[in-house]
């Protein structure tokens, strides 16, 4: 059994800045599903956030960002985590990073959705996730033990219930177990749970349905965003249409020709996600089609390579300029809970990027936020277990291979299918006759919260883990009765700030039992 310092699953933003910052100081290795580079970061068109224009202020930022998040968020988090932001970018500005920069040579400042201020950098016009992510990679040495194509399926916990390794099931279904001082969970979030999404296949919630099942806090897994512009073929999507080419001055028009904005917000396109995505799904559910228009954007294709290129993949012809679109899952705002560093509440375990609910986002996140907060937390969480000290009763537990095998246990749904009864019945507009329809589907399937998994086969285990998550969302989808950013009830179509404005529902298990608190003023509730 090699034993490591710090084992990180995932591999995206969050991932290499922890592994950049830890390499020199401590033993590391990164265990991802797939590839390196199949991560939402990756993928990642629109850039990162920072308040570095002349013009702008951290204060500016902080209030976007808590008025795109609802005000459910904490004001000093937001502040520490926005000033500590601007802070990195400047170093990565200094050092080199391939930020894209005017002909003058100031730095090219884009406009996204609810940003009051130009203050996106983007790298490589639409593609600001690859080159940042390659730059990431670039840095690290060989001291950073890098295992592609393993599945973490299981953290491993000692006798006095501190997080101290993790299982792996390999592609041709061997497994393997790594022993680590501390496990770092950067996995990123659950788009994929629902079938018209932006995200990489592979982002299917695993590290949030790991932590649940390991005895971890949840919450806010009812507030999951959804983009308003997704490349539209007929019923699937192509992939993203970034929110800079609204920030460029693309505008939203029906197929009768009308602006479907104006009169919705006053910052129109550039209003806050989840209200263009509503407005959007309101065209699409009235028969309409729906397209952005491009035509007042000199240069398109140069500015965005790498749309144009999945445009012409699907045969769209850009020179109509209009680009059919529909909104798809995108991000997740809720996630397991963690304190300043990323520590969550099981002792050796942590979680940073979209896995985690750091208090940044609140109910709707704010555009080209999240890269941001991953540099941010990867980087704080770098010098907190730099400084923590190693605990010798972390191998006390006695690691075991697993026997090999398989084991479904009458597994009778597809991936297809949880994610069509998502999108359907948990997606962007939900009520209580879809959310308690999915989830009494959820409860019939043949899994508990117990489930033994290791001679289960790696799509047994990967189905498992997406109903594990998909019945936290949908649990407090079902729960929170109220509108509120990315959470939006047909139901219940207002904000209800007197039952729930800061309040917030936490998700853990409890003799494999579902357990939810709002709050400390409200009873606790136990689900099977």
């Amino acid at each position: 059994m090699i034993k490591y310092d710090v084992i990180i699953a995932g591999s995206g933003i969050a991932a290499l800045q922890l592994a950049r910052r830890l390499q020199d100081h401590l033993n590391v290795m990164i265990i991802t599903k797939n590839h390196v580079t199949d991560s939402n970061s990756y993928l990642a068109q629109g850039g990162v956030a920072a308040p570095v224009g002349k013009m702008d202020t951290v204060d500016l930022h902080v209030k976007d960002t808590l008025t795109a998040g609802c005000f459910q968020q904490s004001p000093e988090t937001v502040e520490n985590v926005i000033r500590d932001g601007k802070r990195i970018i400047e170093y990565l500005i200094d050092e080199g990073a391939p930020f894209d920069r005017r002909n003058g040579g100031e730095l090219a400042l884009g406009m996204e959705g609810a940003h009051s201020h130009p203050r996106i950098l983007h790298s490589g016009g639409d593609q600001t996730g690859k080159y940042i992510i390659e730059y990431l990679l670039a840095a690290l040495t060989e001291k950073v033990r890098l295992v592609q194509g393993e599945m973490v399926y299981e953290l491993i916990m000692n006798d006095r219930g501190r997080c101290c390794g993790v299982k792996t099931k390999r592609e041709d279904g061997s497994t393997a177990s790594y022993a680590a001082h501390h496990v770092v969970l950067a996995t990123g979030g659950a788009g994929s749970l629902y079938s018209v999404s932006s995200n990489a296949p592979e982002v299917t919630g695993d590290g949030m349905a790991l932590a649940f099942l390991a005895g971890a806090e949840l919450t806010d897994m009812e507030f999951i965003q959804f983009h308003p512009t997704l490349l539209s073929l007929g019923g699937k999507t192509g992939g993203l249409i970034s929110e800079a080419v609204r920030g460029e001055g693309a505008f939203l028009i029906n197929d009768a020709g009308e602006r479907i904005m104006e009169g919705v917000h006053p910052q129109m396109e550039l209003a806050p996600r989840h209200i263009v995505a509503e407005r959007l799904n309101q065209e699409l559910l009235e028969g309409r089609k729906v397209f952005l228009n491009i035509t007042s954007i000199k240069d398109f294709e140069s500015k965005f390579p790498s749309i144009t290129k999945m445009c012409k993949h699907h045969g769209i012809s850009l020179s109509q300029g209009k680009i059919p679109v529909s909104p798809g899952c995108h991000f997740t705002m809720g996630g397991i809970v963690t304190d300043e560093h990323g520590k969550t509440t099981i002792e050796g375990l942590y979680a940073i990027g979209e896995a985690a609910c750091t208090g940044l986002h609140g109910a709707n996140r704010l555009a080209s936020n999240s890269l941001l907060e991953g540099l941010v937390f990867g980087e704080r969480l770098a010098w907190h277990l730099v400084s923590s000290p190693r605990h010798p009763e972390t191998w006390s537990t006695i690691f075991k291979a697993p026997e090999q095998g398989d084991h479904r246990p009458g597994i009778t749904f597809t991936r297809q299918e949880l994610k069509e009864r998502m999108t359907r019945d948990a997606g962007i507009i939900r009520d209580q006759k879809g959310l308690s329809r999915h989830l009494e589907w959820l409860k019939a399937q043949a899994f508990t919260f117990g489930e033994e998994l290791d001679n289960m086969s790696r799509e047994g285990i990967q189905l498992y883990l997406m109903w594990v998550v998909s019945m936290l969302i949908t649990q407090s989808a079902l729960l929170r009765t109220e509108s509120r950013g990315g959470h939006i009830r047909s139901d219940y179509p207002i904000e209800n700030n007197e039952d729930w404005f800061k309040r917030s529902l936490f998700l853990c298990k409890e003799n494999h039992q579902l357990k939810v608190v709002q709050d400390e003023q409200h009873q606790t509730k136990i689900y099977a």
